[in-house]
């Protein structure tokens, strides 16, 4: 679009694509390494606030390497479950496919209280009809413990369908506890298909401003992809993390934090990179 002549003049009380209330986030370069399918979301509700974003999915999420035995072992005695505790959005929808593919549904779970560790895991719960009975105040392990604390019982029995690499806080707590938790791995992380050698590139070149890390598992991997020095290079821009366990992974991998969500959510991210770069 050229305008010529005075309109020019209003380009002050028309300015909407750089204006700083409407795009605070206008022309900062981000780099996503979610999954691919699931990085869209972040990146669409960065470039609707003005980055540019360029995805490079450092995981990817898959069915376990062993396959789905102790799932479908877990889903074939479901009956004998007093709770369900999910981890992840990713954790329900595997659940829920090994589930259905037994020919049972949502109803099987009549008997069972759910457990969602935050607000997408819910979410997600919802899009099966469960509404979940717990959502701990912090989006994290430590934040379930404390949310069934009083809840669960000795007498109970806790299925715990998630990552087959995860943090193991909360099935030992409980275990200490004399709780009977059933750990099972319904999907597995590995090093996505993000070009390692391009995002070298750009970051020496200049070309991102901030890297955004939504689990443990994208620091490690995108670690992984860019290979030595990879530390020295992240620490040439700023990093985001979406919580205080990546923000600690990211620390283990030596990798300065520069912005740590206070929701551990998406939405926490995006606010978080709102505040500190706009």
């Amino acid at each position: 679009i050229f305008l010529v002549g005075n309109v020019v003049k209003l380009r002050e009380k028309l300015a909407w694509f750089d204006n700083p209330k409407l795009k605070p986030l206008f022309g900062k370069r981000v780099l996503v390494t979610r999954a691919r399918a699931q990085a869209s979301l972040l990146a669409e509700k960065l470039e609707t606030l003005g980055a540019a974003c360029t995805e490079a999915p450092a995981i990817r999420i898959q069915p376990p390497a062993d396959g789905f035995g102790a799932l479908d072992e877990a889903v074939g005695k479901i009956d004998s479950f007093n709770w369900l505790i999910f981890t992840s959005a990713n954790g329900v929808n595997y659940f829920f496919d090994r589930l259905l593919a037994a020919g049972r549904d949502s109803r099987a779970l009549g008997r069972a209280k759910i457990c969602a560790i935050g607000s997408a895991t819910a979410k997600a719960l919802q899009g099966y009809g469960i509404i979940a009975d717990v959502v701990p105040a912090e989006f994290r392990a430590e934040g379930i413990l404390a949310a069934l604390e009083g809840k669960v019982s000795t007498e109970d029995k806790v299925l715990l369908p998630r990552a087959a690499e995860a943090r193991n806080v909360l099935p030992e707590e409980l275990g200490r506890k004399g709780i009977d938790v059933t750990v099972v791995p319904a999907y597995e992380t590995v090093a996505g298909e993000a070009d390692g050698s391009e995002i070298c590139r750009q970051l020496s070149e200049g070309e991102i401003d901030v890297i955004t890390f939504t689990s443990s598992s994208t620091v490690k991997n995108l670690a992984k992809i860019l290979g030595e020095g990879a530390a020295e290079l992240i620490n040439s821009v700023k990093t985001a993390a979406i919580g205080p366990v990546t923000a600690a992974t990211c620390r283990e991998q030596g990798i300065r934090v520069d912005i740590e969500a206070k929701e551990y959510t998406i939405d926490g991210l995006v606010d978080g990179l709102v505040e500190a770069l706009s």
